[in-house]
């Protein structure tokens, strides 16, 4: 498959951001190929047009089926699996934002809680510790209500509320 000189351009970015928010870049880089990909591809097909080792795309592969945002068709009369990345923006936003939050904030939350409970008893914890453990407990606690609160709605709701922008920071402005 031939990339013009702008999708290189943009799998090349797409894989350092990738590498910049704790991704693997060539995982980053089949991403973005298969979302700008009009048809689904095969591990071949992703192989000659990055120039990666078949291991490193089989690998990369697996982990975006694991975050949901890639999956397996099947094309008629070739037995090969084919692979299609999601399409829709924001429901890839979606999955990385819940995958991020079940991968990584959830088990913050979890020891920020147990932390919370056992400071109580830990004799040897100063005062001024312990008040700063738990803001953190509260901050990630008021970023996850936040995120349920939000998840569940529509894309347009959400365009919507990106739009105010700064007109409800002026609002609230004190």
């Amino acid at each position: 498959m031939a990339l013009s000189p702008t999708e290189q351009k943009y799998i090349l970015h797409w894989g350092e951001m990738g590498n910049r928010w704790g991704v693997n870049r060539t995982v980053a880089q089949i991403h973005a190929l298969l979302f700008l990909s009009n048809t689904p591809l095969t591990a071949e097909d992703i192989v000659e047009s990055l120039n990666v080792a078949r291991s490193n795309v089989s690998n990369s592969l697996k982990e975006l089926q694991s975050w949901g945002l890639v999956k397996v068709v099947h094309v008629m009369g070739d037995r090969r699996d084919h692979f299609t990345a999601l399409q829709d923006v924001w429901e890839i936003f979606r999955v990385v934002m819940e995958e991020r939050k079940r991968r990584e904030i959830d088990p913050t939350l979890s020891v920020m809680r147990e932390c919370a409970i056992e400071g109580e008893q830990d004799a040897a914890l100063d005062p001024a510790t312990k008040a700063r453990m738990d803001q953190v407990l509260e901050f990630l606690e008021m970023l996850t209500a936040t995120y349920e609160d939000y998840k569940h709605l529509p894309p347009a709701t959400l365009q919507k509320f990106l739009k105010m922008g700064g007109k409800v920071a002026r609002f609230l402005k004190e």
